[in-house]
């Protein structure tokens, strides 16, 4: 979704003037997208010690820092913008957390203003079970551990596709904004990853026989 209302102008413009409540109320209209980052990108091992709502807090403050320079050279949506705020907020709680025990930078995709921590596919799978009643989830165990060898096969970057568009919900546009591409190489991108998913989950039975 982007911000295209007469109310959400309002208070860009706003925002523009230096009105800090402008940033608060936009902040608020976003948190629940920004949180759903978090929680997705936030390595396993800091689940229990780190609350998404804590990150996006300082979040905030650094956005509240950050925002003479985002005034200064709006070169990005703002929805955009807080995320990548937030994104280097969630790299900077992974240094301070796992220090030498990070992830390899191999490992992150490269976009356009940094880097991002990777679209793992075991959360990916991990979600997709969070929809099944407990039953179906136990049922389809094994074929979960097939989708996760699935998308494990896939290239990092058609990976992160899959994640921004299904499990951040971005729309195409903002896809390619955040990979640093132009919108169509992210719809081709987006179609090839799904294709390259299928023809890895094609000889799995469980997917084949098309189970809820």
């Amino acid at each position: 979704m982007t911000d295209q209302t007469d109310d959400l102008q309002d208070l860009l413009a706003r925002l523009q003037q230096g009105d800090q409540l402008a940033l608060a109320e936009l902040f608020a209209r976003h948190r629940d997208r920004l949180g759903r980052m978090v929680a997705f990108r936030l390595d396993e091992r800091l689940r229990g010690r780190v609350a998404a709502s804590d990150v996006l807090q300082e979040a905030y403050i650094d956005a509240l820092k950050r925002l003479p320079h985002y005034q200064a050279e709006p070169g990005m949506p703002f929805f955009l913008w807080l995320r990548w705020v937030t994104v280097q907020r969630l790299i900077e709680v992974h240094r301070q957390h796992l220090g030498a025990r990070i992830r390899d930078a191999g490992r992150e995709v490269s976009i356009d203003r940094g880097e991002s921590p990777e679209a793992s596919s075991a959360r990916m799978v991990e979600l997709i079970g969070d929809l099944t009643s407990p039953s179906q989830a136990a049922q389809r165990a094994e074929t979960m551990g097939q989708l996760q060898q699935a998308l494990d096969g896939l290239e990092p970057m058609d990976r992160e596709v899959l994640a921004l568009r299904h499990f951040e919900e971005l729309s195409n546009q903002e896809t390619a904004a955040v990979l640093g591409i132009q919108p169509a190489a992210a719809s081709k991108r987006y179609v090839r990853a799904l294709e390259r998913l299928r023809e890895a989950l094609a000889g799995l039975t469980d997917f084949d026989r098309g189970q809820p």
